[in-house]
């Protein structure tokens, strides 16, 4: 906490977000699978399937992240902008494609 010269105090937000948080949030799972479903319904899945797809999205939102933070970086901007975000995907979208 901060005393301000009036004695009142102030409360500081943090500056920096830990990197490691615990998820306190499920993957929904019902969601995934109807939507799959609603998609491809000729396709049977096996169980785990929507975990997969699930771990997949995030994987590729940690990295078109991470590709954004770097892009801003080369710019030498502090704040990762829209055009950044869009440089990123196209090169993690080649990378992904397989």
């Amino acid at each position: 906490m901060l005393v301000s010269k009036d004695g009142d105090e102030e409360r500081m937000t943090p500056a920096v977000v830990p990197a490691a948080r615990v998820l306190k949030r499920k993957a929904p799972r019902g969601f995934l699978k109807n939507f799959i479903k609603r998609r491809k319904p000729q396709l049977h899945l096996k169980s785990g399937v929507d975990l997969w797809v699930h771990l997949n999205c995030l994987l590729f939102l940690h990295r078109l992240a991470e590709e954004s933070r770097m892009q801003a970086f080369q710019n030498k901007s502090r704040i990762i902008k829209d055009k950044h975000i869009l440089a990123a995907a196209k090169v993690v979208l080649k990378k992904s494609r397989g």
